[in-house]
């Protein structure tokens, strides 16, 4: 058993913990009121947004002259997948559950014959995806010792993976991201970047004929990276808020984890005390009756 000292010391060391993961919890729910407001703001805004491009991508699919930010460059072959993870850790599996959803992606694609590069958005993501799959790393962009990310950093992603396809660096472009639903749930979503995803005649798309000025070309030239940008910033935005509940939820398990331990260690301790005691007693009491 333990000695008296080695009890103290393991039971002021998770006491101390315990305080560092309380603080942490109660910072991470502050900063998720604001992060999931944000989030929930966003959302209405991205979706028409995302619909209006589904729905033009329908339109412009057999014209010639369309985008291939809209409609694709029509190939196939090189896919780039955009990992979106935090900055930091401490937050249960948000982060590996977005890398382990990387990494099957990669898997299936290589399985079909295709090339797969993959930009990593957020530091844990870069960190752990380059242990095994560093050659597959076309670019990496991280948001550490910023407060909030903003819609100038989506914009500036944006018009990297912009460059990148029109260069010919790649052909496909998918975002791998969570999506916040609640604190205790968020969904690793995959989210098609270019071409737009095109509805099919099973998702119950409104149609919508849109008239244009002063011509197609010009709007689809302001509006498709501006898209990209506003689903870039929106998937910063869920990831944010579910990093933070993520976060919080870990660090309240982590707290009372350590109270567990803390009573465990403690009735530890008694022990050893009484039975030290115990022995002290004996002692006494036999020197006593050999006097």
């Amino acid at each position: 058993m333990p000695s008296l000292k080695t009890l103290r010391n393991r039971i002021n060391s998770v006491k101390s913990t315990q305080k560092i993961t309380s603080a942490m919890k109660m910072v991470a729910a502050a900063k998720l009121r604001r992060a999931q407001a944000q989030a929930e703001a966003a959302r209405p805004y991205t979706v028409r947004m995302g619909e209006m491009m589904a729905a033009l991508a329908a339109s412009e699919k057999g014209n010639p002259n369309a985008s291939p930010l809209l409609v694709g460059n029509g190939r196939s072959q090189t896919h780039l997948i955009v990992a979106v993870t935090a900055d930091r850790g401490l937050a249960g599996a948000f982060n590996a559950n977005v890398i382990r959803a990387v990494r099957a992606e990669v898997k299936v694609l290589q399985a079909q014959g295709k090339a797969v590069k993959i930009f990593a958005l957020g530091r844990k993501g870069n960190d752990a995806l380059r242990r095994d799959m560093k050659d597959l790393i076309a670019g990496t962009k991280n948001f550490v010792g910023k407060k909030a990310v903003s819609f100038a950093d989506a914009e500036d992603v944006a018009r990297e993976l912009i460059r990148g396809f029109r260069a010919g660096e790649y052909d496909v472009v998918k975002m791998v991201y969570n999506h916040f639903q609640n604190v205790m749930v968020q969904r690793v979503t995959g989210q098609p970047l270019i071409p737009a995803a095109i509805p099919t005649a099973n998702d119950n798309v409104t149609e919508h004929n849109y008239e244009v000025e002063p011509d197609d070309g010009t709007l689809l030239d302001r509006l498709l990276p501006r898209n990209l940008a506003v689903q870039v910033y929106c998937a910063l935005l869920e990831n944010s808020a579910g990093f933070y509940a993520s976060q919080m939820t870990a660090m309240d398990s982590a707290t009372r984890n350590a109270g567990e331990m803390i009573k465990k260690l403690t009735l530890n301790y008694n022990r050893a005390r009484q039975a030290n005691i115990t022995k002290e007693l004996i002692e006494i009491i036999s020197g006593a009756e050999a006097v």
